[in-house]
C-alpha cells in the first residue's frame, strides 16, 4: 500500500529592512512549487522540518537581533524541535566562517546571492522561471518593489557595499513587468526601494533614469500610489521633483537620509556634499514639490562629534521642520573606513543625543499633525483593529510613519481601499479621523 508523503513544514524568519523582506518573499515563492507548507515569521518555537533565517548585518543592534534569533532557533535544533536550520542574508555574508565555528547547530550559512543554494538546502527545486515572482507577506494592497541591488557610494560608516556589492540596476522592462504582476494581484501602492534609488540607471543607461522609471510605473493599471524610499542627496536628479509634482500617482513623499549637517562630519562620512548644499537641496525639494513630506535619518555620536557639532544638527532639525525623522546612534562596523577612527563617545552619550533629537522631532510632528485637524484627506485603509480601522495618508509609509485611526460613521469600510476622511484629532505620531 502506498503511503502518503509527509508535507514539509518550513518556517521563514525575515529580519532587517524591506530589501531583505523582498528576498524572503522571493524565497517563499520558490519553495511554494514543492510539497512544502510555509510559515512566515513563526511566533515561538514549534516543530519544523526546516527553519530559514534571513539575517541583517547592517549595524550593531541589527546584528545582535540576528544572532539572538539564530541562537534561539539553534537551541530548538538541539532539542529536536527543528530538523534543519539554515541561515542566509547579510550577517552570514559578512561573518560566515565565524558563525559556522560559533554556532555548529546551523546546517548551512548562505550569502546574499545564493538563493538557489538555499532552495536546494531546503530540499526544494530552484526554478529560473519564477525569478522576480514573490509570495507577498505585506497586506495585499501594498508591496515593496526593489529596483536595484548594491551600492557604489563610499560612505565611511556603511558596510552595505561590502555586503551587497556594486550598484546593479534592474532593467526598466523587468521592473515594469513585476509592477504589472503585483497590480494584477491587487496591489495598489508600490514602495520603490534600493540602497540608493537616485543612482538608478547609471550602470545600465549611462545616466540617472529614476524619473523616467517612475513615470513609466504611473502607467501601470491598478497602481494608485508610488512611494520613493532611500534617495541619496548628492547628485539628486532634479527631474524627479517634476515627476513628483505633476504625477498624481506619485506620493508627495521622499525618504532621503541626510545623516548630518556639520561640514567636518559630512566630509569624514564621505557624503560628497556640504551642509550648505544639503540645506539648499531641502529648500529646493520643498519649493518644487509644494506640500511634500520629507522623511530623513541622522546619525549621532559619529567619531569625534563635539557638543557644538551636535547642537548644529539639532538646530538644523529645529529650523528644517522635517515631517518624519529617524535617529541612529553610530555603530563602528568592520570593513568601513570609519572603523579606523576612534569611537570616542560613550554609548550613553550617543543615546542621550538621539533622545534629545527625537523629543524635538516629537514636538514638530505634533504641531504639524494638529494643523491637519478639520481637513479632509485621502486615506488608504490598511487593517481593522477591534472597533476601528487603521490607515495612512500619502505622507506616511508603512511601519515607520504616522498612522490614521478611523472611526466608522455608518459607512462600510474595507481594508485595502481608499477613503476620504476628516481629521478630528492628533497626537505626535497618530491622526484620528472619521
Amino acid at each position: 500500500m502506498k503511503t502518503r508523503s509527509h508535507k514539509k513544514n518550513i518556517g521563514i524568519v525575515s529580519l532587517g529592512c524591506a530589501k531583505n523582506l523582498v528576498d524572503s518573499e522571493q524565497l517563499m515563492r520558490q519553495l511554494e512549487g514543492d510539497d512544502i507548507h510555509i510559515h512566515f515569521d513563526p511566533s515561538g518555537i514549534s516543530h519544523f522540518d526546516i527553519v530559514i533565517i534571513n539575517t541583517c548585518g547592517f549595524i550593531g543592534d541589527a546584528k545582535e537581533e540576528s544572532i539572538d534569533t539564530i541562537l534561539q532557533f539553534a537551541e530548538a535544533r538541539k532539542t529536536g524541535k527543528i530538523g534543519k536550520l539554515l541561515v542566509m542574508g547579510c550577517l552570514s555574508q559578512r561573518y560566515r566562517q565565524e558563525l559556522a565555528t560559533d554556532i555548529p547547530e546551523v546546517d548551512g550559512f548562505f550569502g546574499v546571492d545564493e538563493m538557489s543554494e538555499v532552495v536546494k538546502a531546503a530540499e526544494g527545486t530552484f526554478r529560473k522561471e519564477l525569478l522576480g515572482e514573490r509570495h507577498l507577506t505585506t497586506p495585499g494592497h501594498f508591496a515593496y518593489l526593489k529596483i536595484a541591488e548594491g551600492c557604489d557610494r563610499k560612505c565611511s560608516f556603511c558596510a552595505i557595499p561590502g555586503i551587497r556589492g556594486a550598484h546593479t540596476s534592474r532593467t526598466e522592462e523587468e521592473i515594469v513587468r513585476e509592477a504589472e504582476l503585483l497590480a494584477s494581484k491587487g496591489v495598489k501602492e508600490l514602495l520603490l526601494i534600493s540602497q540608493d534609488i537616485t543612482y538608478y540607471g547609471l550602470d545600465l543607461y549611462g545616466k540617472r533614469r529614476i524619473a523616467h522609471l517612475v513615470k513609466k510605473l504611473t502607467q501601470v493599471k491598478g497602481i494608485e500610489w508610488i512611494r520613493l524610499h532611500y534617495a541619496y542627496p548628492r547628485g539628486f536628479p532634479l527631474d524627479l521633483l517634476e515627476v513628483m509634482r505633476t504625477e498624481e500617482k506619485v506620493c508627495k513623499y521622499i525618504d532621503i537620509p541626510l545623516q548630518h549637517i556639520n561640514d567636518r562630519i559630512l566630509r569624514s562620512m564621505k557624503r560628497g556634499l556640504t551642509g550648505e548644499k544639503t540645506r539648499h537641496l531641502v529648500d529646493l525639494i520643498r519649493e518644487r514639490v509644494p506640500g511634500v513630506a520629507i522623511r530623513t535619518t541622522f546619525i549621532v555620536g559619529y567619531p569625534g562629534e563635539t557638543e557644538a557639532e551636535f547642537e548644529e544638527l539639532k538646530e538644523f532639525i529645529r529650523t528644517s521642520r522635517f515631517e518624519r525623522v529617524g535617529v541612529f546612534t553610530y555603530s563602528a562596523e568592520e570593513g568601513t573606513s570609519a572603523f579606523r577612527l576612534k569611537d570616542d563617545l560613550d554609548q550613553s552619550v550617543k543615546e542621550h543625543r538621539a533622545e534629545v533629537l527625537m523629543q524635538l522631532q516629537e514636538e514638530i510632528s505634533l504641531e504639524k499633525n494638529r494643523h491637519l485637524i478639520g481637513q479632509q484627506i485621502n486615506i488608504l485603509v490598511d487593517r481593522k483593529e477591534g472597533d476601528h480601522f487603521t490607515g495612512r495618508t500619502e505622507f506616511d509609509s508603512p511601519e515607520v510613519d504616522n498612522e490614521v485611526i478611523i472611526q466608522p460613521s455608518g459607512n462600510k469600510i474595507t481594508p485595502g481601499r481608499f477613503y476620504k476622511a476628516t481629521i478630528t484629532g492628533a497626537t505626535a505620531y497618530d491622526l484620528f479621523a472619521e
